[in-house]
């Protein structure tokens, strides 16, 4: 191993040693919140979350509704202190679509490679994926990510930004060694 990687890795065994990561999983529907459609999309995301050991603190459904997603968002950052927020659905082009606007409410910051990395390898599986505005950003020291509303598309899309996910959460967490590759 190189010099870089081994610091990569002492920086991430300590972020695991110090703290388990807390994270929530919001499911955007309209049927879902009405008891009308099983979350299958959140129960994925939970899934593979919980397998790459982090701790899903919070799970809920709310409607397609701008201000319960963006107050939701809120109070999980801030009142529950959750280091990450994974959202599922509402990132489409349907009016009713509103989870990108609602997480642009509250982030402080964006994280534009996240969103654009998940859109390209989606784009390699359907050229359906141009179309999603699933977005990436930060509020506060919680990290908060959307993804598609399909069981699908939410594992895929996560599963491209795994690999940068723990460092990127132990430098928004306060880990102070260097980023060098």
């Amino acid at each position: 191993m190189v010099a870089a990687d081994l610091e990569l890795e002492s920086s991430e065994r300590r972020m695991e040693q110090s703290q388990t990561i807390m994270a929530g999983v919001l499911t955007i529907s309209d049927k879902g919140a009405q008891g009308l459609r099983e979350d299958e999309s959140g129960r994925a995301v939970v899934q593979l979350l919980e397998a790459k050991g982090y701790m899903v603190a919070k799970r809920g459904i709310v409607p397609d509704e701008s201000d319960q997603i963006a107050q939701t968002l809120q109070s999980w950052a801030d009142d529950e202190h959750l280091a990450l927020i994974i959202t599922s659905g509402g990132t489409g082009l349907t009016p009713r679509d509103v989870t990108p606007q609602a997480t642009m409410r509250v982030i402080d910051y964006e994280v534009p490679g996240m969103a654009e990395a998940m859109r390209a390898e989606s784009l390699k599986k359907t050229p359906h994926a141009m179309l999603s505005r699933a977005v990436a950003g930060v509020r506060g020291t919680c990290l908060i990510i959307n993804l598609p509303g399909s069981p699908r598309g939410a594992r895929e899309n996560l599963e491209a930004v795994l690999p940068a996910l723990d460092h990127g959460l132990a430098k928004l967490l306060g880990d102070p060694s260097d980023c060098a590759t």
